[in-house]
Protein backbone atom coordinates (compact mmCIF):
# COMPACT_ATOMS: atom_id res chain seq x y z
CA UNK A 1 0.00 0.00 0.00
CA UNK A 2 0.93 3.20 -1.07
CA UNK A 3 0.09 6.31 1.66
CA UNK A 4 0.35 9.68 0.14
CA UNK A 5 -0.27 13.34 1.68
CA UNK A 6 -1.97 15.82 -0.87
CA UNK A 7 -3.81 19.18 -1.73
CA UNK A 8 -7.33 19.31 -2.92
CA UNK A 9 -9.49 22.53 -3.45
CA UNK A 10 -6.94 24.17 -0.40
CA UNK A 11 -7.18 21.30 1.51
CA UNK A 12 -4.60 19.48 2.82
CA UNK A 13 -5.56 15.05 3.16
CA UNK A 14 -4.42 11.88 3.87
CA UNK A 15 -4.67 9.42 1.13
CA UNK A 16 -4.25 5.85 -0.28
CA UNK A 17 -3.23 5.12 -4.15
CA UNK A 18 -5.30 3.09 -5.84
CA UNK A 19 -4.03 -0.37 -7.17
CA UNK A 20 -3.51 1.21 -10.48
CA UNK A 21 -2.09 4.35 -8.99
CA UNK A 22 -4.68 6.23 -11.23
CA UNK A 23 -6.68 7.52 -8.50
CA UNK A 24 -6.30 8.81 -4.83
CA UNK A 25 -8.56 7.52 -1.64
CA UNK A 26 -8.93 10.02 1.18
CA UNK A 27 -8.35 7.76 4.65
CA UNK A 28 -11.33 9.73 6.07
CA UNK A 29 -13.93 7.83 3.53
CA UNK A 30 -12.17 4.45 5.07
CA UNK A 31 -12.86 5.41 8.68
CA UNK A 32 -8.98 6.36 9.47
CA UNK A 33 -8.93 9.81 10.19
CA UNK A 34 -5.64 11.76 11.27
CA UNK A 35 -4.28 15.23 10.78
CA UNK A 36 -1.04 14.60 9.44
CA UNK A 37 1.12 11.46 8.32
CA UNK A 38 3.30 11.80 11.24
CA UNK A 39 0.30 11.53 13.56
CA UNK A 40 -1.43 8.20 11.69
CA UNK A 41 2.89 6.90 12.15
CA UNK A 42 2.54 7.28 15.55
CA UNK A 43 -0.76 6.03 16.07
CA UNK A 44 -2.41 4.27 13.64
CA UNK A 45 -3.37 0.44 14.49
CA UNK A 46 -3.08 -3.02 12.90
CA UNK A 47 -6.61 -3.05 12.11
CA UNK A 48 -6.69 0.24 10.71
CA UNK A 49 -3.57 -0.64 8.09
CA UNK A 50 -5.79 -4.12 7.02
CA UNK A 51 -8.73 -1.94 6.16
CA UNK A 52 -6.95 -0.08 4.39
CA UNK A 53 -5.83 -2.06 2.32
CA UNK A 54 -8.74 -3.58 2.01
CA UNK A 55 -10.57 -0.09 1.02
CA UNK A 56 -7.67 0.17 -1.52
CA UNK A 57 -8.98 -3.02 -3.88
CA UNK A 58 -11.80 -1.09 -4.68
CA UNK A 59 -12.95 0.19 -7.63
CA UNK A 60 -12.53 4.43 -7.29
CA UNK A 61 -16.25 4.85 -7.90
CA UNK A 62 -16.97 2.71 -4.54
CA UNK A 63 -14.39 5.38 -2.52
CA UNK A 64 -16.37 8.47 -1.42
CA UNK A 65 -14.24 11.87 -1.96
CA UNK A 66 -11.86 9.51 -4.51
CA UNK A 67 -10.09 11.82 -6.76
CA UNK A 68 -8.09 10.91 -10.08
CA UNK A 69 -4.69 11.65 -9.05
CA UNK A 70 -3.71 14.22 -11.76
CA UNK A 71 -6.22 16.58 -10.30
CA UNK A 72 -4.61 16.81 -6.83
CA UNK A 73 -1.23 18.15 -5.84
CA UNK A 74 1.09 15.58 -3.86
CA UNK A 75 3.33 16.31 -1.54
CA UNK A 76 5.89 15.24 1.05
CA UNK A 77 4.40 12.20 2.60
CA UNK A 78 6.10 13.73 5.81
CA UNK A 79 5.74 17.75 4.96
CA UNK A 80 7.58 18.78 8.38
CA UNK A 81 9.70 16.11 10.14
CA UNK A 82 9.69 16.85 13.64
CA UNK A 83 13.27 15.81 13.81
CA UNK A 84 16.62 15.61 11.52
CA UNK A 85 16.71 12.73 9.15
CA UNK A 86 19.85 10.57 9.99
CA UNK A 87 21.85 9.46 7.17
CA UNK A 88 24.21 6.69 6.37
CA UNK A 89 27.61 8.49 4.60
CA UNK A 90 29.08 6.55 1.61
CA UNK A 91 27.11 2.90 2.42
CA UNK A 92 27.40 1.81 -0.94
CA UNK A 93 31.67 0.68 -1.80
CA UNK A 94 31.29 2.03 -5.63
CA UNK A 95 30.32 5.59 -3.74
CA UNK A 96 33.01 5.20 -1.30
CA UNK A 97 35.37 5.27 -4.17
CA UNK A 98 34.42 7.66 -6.10
CA UNK A 99 34.24 9.94 -3.10
CA UNK A 100 37.96 9.32 -1.65
CA UNK A 101 38.81 10.24 -5.70
CA UNK A 102 37.17 13.67 -5.16
CA UNK A 103 38.81 14.35 -2.34
CA UNK A 104 41.76 13.40 -3.65
CA UNK A 105 42.31 10.38 -0.80
CA UNK A 106 43.55 7.29 -0.51
CA UNK A 107 40.85 4.43 -0.44
CA UNK A 108 41.70 0.80 1.10
CA UNK A 109 38.53 -0.85 0.20
CA UNK A 110 36.92 -1.48 3.80
CA UNK A 111 34.26 -0.01 5.48
CA UNK A 112 34.32 -1.55 9.06
CA UNK A 113 32.04 0.61 10.95
CA UNK A 114 29.14 2.78 9.10
CA UNK A 115 29.09 6.91 9.24
CA UNK A 116 26.25 8.46 10.48
CA UNK A 117 25.33 12.59 10.10
CA UNK A 118 22.19 14.24 10.54
CA UNK A 119 20.30 16.48 8.03
CA UNK A 120 18.28 19.56 9.19
CA UNK A 121 15.05 20.02 7.74
CA UNK A 122 11.92 22.33 8.48
CA UNK A 123 10.17 21.27 5.39
CA UNK A 124 10.24 18.98 2.98
CA UNK A 125 10.36 19.14 -0.89
CA UNK A 126 7.89 17.75 -2.84
CA UNK A 127 7.80 15.82 -5.89
CA UNK A 128 7.86 18.69 -8.53
CA UNK A 129 8.61 21.54 -6.50
CA UNK A 130 11.82 23.45 -7.03
CA UNK A 131 15.34 23.19 -5.40
CA UNK A 132 16.73 26.47 -4.52
CA UNK A 133 20.36 26.80 -5.94
CA UNK A 134 21.25 29.10 -3.05
CA UNK A 135 24.14 30.11 -5.31
CA UNK A 136 24.91 33.20 -3.22
CA UNK A 137 26.88 30.85 -0.84
CA UNK A 138 26.89 27.37 -3.12
CA UNK A 139 29.44 26.42 -6.17
CA UNK A 140 28.79 22.96 -6.30
CA UNK A 141 25.09 21.59 -5.87
CA UNK A 142 25.11 17.77 -6.31
CA UNK A 143 22.37 15.32 -5.98
CA UNK A 144 22.16 11.81 -4.02
CA UNK A 145 19.32 9.49 -4.84
CA UNK A 146 18.44 7.70 -1.48
CA UNK A 147 15.91 5.17 -0.02
CA UNK A 148 14.77 6.23 3.62
CA UNK A 149 13.42 4.55 5.79
CA UNK A 150 10.41 5.18 8.33
CA UNK A 151 10.18 3.86 12.00
CA UNK A 152 7.07 3.16 12.95
CA UNK A 153 7.19 2.39 16.44
CA UNK A 154 9.80 3.51 19.06
CA UNK A 155 12.76 1.41 19.05
CA UNK A 156 14.85 0.73 21.89
CA UNK A 157 17.95 -1.99 22.05
CA UNK A 158 16.15 -3.77 18.48
CA UNK A 159 17.68 -6.63 18.06
CA UNK A 160 18.96 -7.20 13.98
CA UNK A 161 16.67 -9.86 13.30
CA UNK A 162 13.41 -8.17 14.77
CA UNK A 163 13.88 -4.78 13.03
CA UNK A 164 11.68 -5.13 10.18
CA UNK A 165 8.71 -5.00 13.37
CA UNK A 166 9.86 -1.70 13.90
CA UNK A 167 9.55 0.16 10.43
CA UNK A 168 6.45 1.53 8.82
CA UNK A 169 7.62 2.07 5.68
CA UNK A 170 9.59 3.44 3.05
CA UNK A 171 10.17 6.95 0.89
CA UNK A 172 12.50 8.29 -1.77
CA UNK A 173 14.53 11.55 -1.03
CA UNK A 174 17.02 13.52 -3.03
CA UNK A 175 20.25 14.28 -0.16
CA UNK A 176 20.88 17.47 -2.21
CA UNK A 177 24.49 18.60 -1.36
CA UNK A 178 26.75 21.30 -0.99
CA UNK A 179 29.64 20.03 -1.60
CA UNK A 180 31.40 23.68 -1.16
CA UNK A 181 30.23 24.01 2.13
CA UNK A 182 30.40 20.05 2.99
CA UNK A 183 33.90 20.02 2.53
CA UNK A 184 35.26 23.81 3.83
CA UNK A 185 33.41 23.04 7.06
CA UNK A 186 35.00 19.24 7.40
CA UNK A 187 31.47 18.21 8.33
CA UNK A 188 28.54 17.54 6.32
CA UNK A 189 25.41 18.99 8.78
CA UNK A 190 25.63 22.44 6.90
CA UNK A 191 26.15 21.17 3.56
CA UNK A 192 23.14 18.93 3.92
CA UNK A 193 20.73 21.10 5.81
CA UNK A 194 20.05 24.52 3.43
CA UNK A 195 16.60 25.16 2.96
CA UNK A 196 14.66 22.96 0.24
CA UNK A 197 17.85 20.06 0.44
CA UNK A 198 15.42 17.58 0.70
CA UNK A 199 12.90 16.30 -1.48
CA UNK A 200 11.06 13.50 -0.61
CA UNK A 201 8.00 11.23 -2.02
CA UNK A 202 5.81 10.71 -3.58
CA UNK A 203 4.46 8.31 -1.32
CA UNK A 204 5.87 5.83 1.86
CA UNK A 205 5.24 2.45 0.34
CA UNK A 206 4.28 0.28 3.80
CA UNK A 207 6.65 -2.16 5.06
CA UNK A 208 4.20 -4.88 3.70
CA UNK A 209 4.15 -4.20 0.37
CA UNK A 210 7.85 -4.64 -0.29
CA UNK A 211 9.94 -7.99 0.11
CA UNK A 212 12.04 -7.49 3.17
CA UNK A 213 15.04 -6.93 3.23
CA UNK A 214 14.04 -4.14 0.31
CA UNK A 215 16.60 -5.40 -2.83
CA UNK A 216 15.31 -2.51 -5.15
CA UNK A 217 16.98 -0.62 -8.28
CA UNK A 218 18.03 2.69 -7.39
CA UNK A 219 18.59 5.11 -10.04
CA UNK A 220 19.13 8.74 -10.71
CA UNK A 221 18.52 11.18 -14.31
CA UNK A 222 19.37 14.63 -14.54
CA UNK A 223 17.48 16.02 -17.65
CA UNK A 224 16.50 12.85 -18.74
CA UNK A 225 20.71 11.16 -18.53
CA UNK A 226 20.98 8.09 -16.73
CA UNK A 227 23.57 9.09 -13.60
CA UNK A 228 23.28 6.69 -10.51
CA UNK A 229 21.74 2.66 -11.47
CA UNK A 230 22.37 0.41 -8.77
CA UNK A 231 20.20 -1.79 -6.15
CA UNK A 232 19.48 -1.54 -2.35
CA UNK A 233 20.86 -4.92 -1.88
CA UNK A 234 24.33 -3.34 -2.38
CA UNK A 235 24.28 -1.17 0.52
CA UNK A 236 27.37 -1.87 2.98
CA UNK A 237 25.48 -1.43 5.97
CA UNK A 238 21.65 -2.83 5.60
CA UNK A 239 18.69 -2.13 7.62
CA UNK A 240 18.91 -4.68 9.98
CA UNK A 241 22.52 -3.61 10.91
CA UNK A 242 21.24 0.34 10.76
CA UNK A 243 18.53 0.44 13.01
CA UNK A 244 19.83 -2.12 15.30
CA UNK A 245 23.09 -0.40 15.69
CA UNK A 246 21.59 3.27 16.70
CA UNK A 247 18.88 1.81 18.91
CA UNK A 248 21.16 0.41 21.05
CA UNK A 249 22.27 3.52 22.41
CA UNK A 250 19.29 6.25 21.09
CA UNK A 251 15.53 5.81 21.14
CA UNK A 252 14.20 6.03 17.34
CA UNK A 253 10.44 7.72 17.82
CA UNK A 254 7.92 6.92 15.27
CA UNK A 255 8.35 8.77 12.07
CA UNK A 256 12.10 8.79 12.25
CA UNK A 257 13.76 8.97 8.80
CA UNK A 258 16.63 7.16 8.09
CA UNK A 259 18.23 7.65 4.09
CA UNK A 260 20.14 4.76 3.67
CA UNK A 261 23.10 6.48 1.63
CA UNK A 262 23.38 6.99 -2.37
CA UNK A 263 25.18 4.91 -4.59
CA UNK A 264 27.57 5.76 -7.40
CA UNK A 265 27.13 8.60 -9.97
CA UNK A 266 26.10 11.71 -8.29
CA UNK A 267 27.97 14.99 -10.07
CA UNK A 268 30.91 15.08 -8.05
CA UNK A 269 31.80 11.28 -8.77
CA UNK A 270 32.60 12.69 -12.87
CA UNK A 271 35.97 14.09 -14.53
CA UNK A 272 35.27 16.25 -14.44
CA UNK A 273 32.59 16.47 -11.80
CA UNK A 274 29.57 17.39 -13.18
CA UNK A 275 27.39 19.66 -10.68
CA UNK A 276 23.96 20.72 -11.09
CA UNK A 277 23.19 24.06 -12.41
CA UNK A 278 19.11 26.33 -12.64
CA UNK A 279 17.47 24.95 -14.64
CA UNK A 280 18.35 21.15 -14.55
CA UNK A 281 16.04 18.66 -13.89
CA UNK A 282 16.63 15.90 -11.40
CA UNK A 283 14.87 12.92 -11.03
CA UNK A 284 15.13 9.92 -8.28
CA UNK A 285 13.35 6.55 -8.77
CA UNK A 286 13.59 3.79 -6.17
CA UNK A 287 11.91 0.45 -7.46
CA UNK A 288 8.39 -0.27 -5.89
CA UNK A 289 8.03 3.15 -4.69
CA UNK A 290 8.00 6.01 -7.20
CA UNK A 291 9.96 8.85 -8.86
CA UNK A 292 10.64 12.21 -7.15
CA UNK A 293 11.03 14.87 -9.67
CA UNK A 294 12.23 18.47 -9.29
CA UNK A 295 13.85 21.53 -11.19
CA UNK A 296 17.06 23.72 -9.61
CA UNK A 297 15.72 27.37 -9.64
CA UNK A 298 17.81 30.48 -9.81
Amino acid sequence: MKLVTYEIEHKIKLGALSKDEQWIYPLSSMGVDYGSMQELIENISQSELQLMEHYCGFEWGRIRGAAPLAEIRLLAPIPNPRQDVICLGINYMAHAEESARYKKEEFSGERPFAVYFSKRVSQAVASGEGIPSHRDIVEDLDYEAELAVIIGKEASHVKPEDVKDYIFGYTVINDVSARTLQNRHKQWYFGKSLDGFLPMGPCIATVDSIPYPPKLVIQSRVNGELRQDSNTELLIFGIDHVVSELSQGMTLKPGTIIATGTPAGVGMGFDPPRFLKPGDVVECTVEGIGTIKNTVLE
